[in-house]
């Protein structure tokens, strides 16, 4: 029987055929929305055709405010990132590469990531009041405990036969760490963070409803009150947007920092 050749396990795709591909994929999505909408099938209130949704997003970047709207959400999305980076991979790469480090890091981490980060609200606001720094926390503590678990896991895999030729070599524990654990793991950690970011991207919404009155996820909740659906999917686009070219800087910067992974 012959073989479909782009349907081949773990085969590669010509750069065309990726791009139809994923071309194709689009223009599926666009023309069942236009369907759904334009026959309305779905009661325009509800679904705004395409065109629509587009008119209103070149209105709101023809504002002033919008940019200031989409600026502060970035800014938030960096600072809790950036947060759960500077604490998490050190605590990541401690448990994952002593023993002692693990019983000690591991189980809290594992227990309270499976609490959903909205439950956290009540405390930030009395942490943290209602200012940027509750916004802040709520995406940190979205990203921060995964990020711990993930970067463990990964350091657990570096090849054990690389530490002992560095032990070999008169390295030290600590020297180990720093010439060999940090280096080998950083190829890993750099697709680990381009999914951290993204889990990030997806709490700004909750993040911004602590008190905000700026910020993509306000558009969308106050837009939801008056059922202006057309102002909810723009906001949606836009973080999707803005969560993909920061997917795309991170792909680009592994790609030219380590190019032979």
């Amino acid at each position: 029987m012959k073989r479909r050749p782009h349907f081949q396990i773990f085969k590669p795709l010509p750069p065309l055929a990726f791009f139809g591909f994923t071309t194709a994929s689009f223009v599926i999505l666009l023309a069942l929305w236009s369907l759904l909408s334009y026959m309305e099938w779905v009661n325009p209130v509800f679904l705004p055709t395409p065109l629509a949704v587009l008119t209103h997003l070149f209105e709101q970047l023809g504002t002033q405010a919008y940019w200031g709207d989409i600026g502060i959400s970035i800014l938030r999305v960096s600072a809790g990132f950036t947060l759960a980076c500077v604490i998490g991979i050190p605590l990541g790469i401690l448990a994952g590469t002593f023993k002692a480090g693990e019983a000690f890091i591991e189980p809290p981490m594992e227990f309270i990531r499976y609490m959903p980060a909205v439950a956290f609200i009540p405390l930030i606001m009395v942490w943290a009041g209602i200012g940027e720094w509750a916004k802040i926390l709520l995406i940190f503590i979205g990203c921060f405990f995964q990020l711990v678990l993930m970067v463990a896991d990964l350091t657990r895999q570096v090849s054990k036969d690389l530490l002992q030729a560095s032990f070999t070599l008169g390295a030290g524990r600590w020297k180990a760490v720093e010439t060999v654990l940090i280096p080998a793991i950083r190829p890993g950690l750099m697709n680990t963070l381009r999914l951290i970011l993204g889990w990030a991207w997806t709490y700004l919404v909750v993040a911004e409803l602590v008190a905000a009155s700026s910020g993509l996820g306000y558009d969308i909740m106050k837009a939801q009150r008056f059922l202006n659906t057309e102002q909810i999917f723009v906001g949606i686009i836009v973080i999707g947007l803005l969560g993909l070219i920061s997917d795309r800087i991170f792909a680009f910067l592994n790609k030219r920092l380590f190019p032979w992974t």
